[in-house]
């Protein structure tokens, strides 16, 4: 006798969709968005790849989902903004730097970059997120050029990848401050007036 396997919810699970939606984050982290699947998702989460495609639809749109984001754009605004001009670079050092020093946001983050790097549809949506819910709205706030702006991005990009995904030492295990201090000044020059 053959006993059929239920799809769906799982019985005594109270968060089901959380559940999938921190598999997707550890798989798309892992592997991007390309290398990642809707099976290798399921499986992670323990449940049905038809409840995956439940809640979400499709693998694009588990990804939506699962990226969300460490920082409200609104409120990196606000900070960077706030304060005296000639410290914004040491202030957007310094925030990107906490922000990813927390596993649990950084873990997000890396998945977009890696996604990023191997599938045009999440470059799409990580180039029209970051330029115009971020990016251009500190420059125009600035008043300085979109170019600038994007230069002092790539900056801290470099740093992000060298310090959590090539691990490179000394950097890796930096002081914060250390880092600041040594990145700010640059970062500074870029947002100059």
């Amino acid at each position: 006798m053959t006993v059929k396997r239920r799809t769906g919810r799982r019985p005594g699970a109270s968060d089901t969709r959380g559940e999938i939606l921190a598999a997707a984050r550890q798989v798309f982290a892992e592997k991007g968005f390309d290398k990642a699947s809707v099976r290798g998702i399921a499986r992670e989460a323990a449940v049905d790849p038809a409840l995956v495609h439940h809640y979400f639809e499709t693998k694009e749109g588990l990804f939506v989902a699962a990226m969300r984001l460490p920082i409200d754009p609104v409120e990196v605004m606000g900070r960077l903004l706030e304060g005296p001009r000639e410290e914004i670079g040491e202030r957007l050092v310094r925030l990107i730097l906490t922000v990813t020093a927390d596993e649990e946001a950084r873990t997000p983050v890396l998945a977009l970059m890696r996604s990023a790097m191997t599938n045009e549809q999440a470059v799409h949506m990580m180039r029209e997120f970051i330029t115009n819910a971020l990016l251009y709205r500190v420059a125009d706030g600035l008043g300085i050029a979109h170019l600038r702006i994007e230069a002092a991005f790539a900056q801290l990009i470099g740093v992000v990848l060298a310090r959590y995904v090539l691990k490179l030492e000394p950097l890796a295990s930096a002081d914060l401050e250390e880092l600041v201090e040594l990145l700010g000044p640059t970062v500074q020059r870029y947002l100059a007036p």
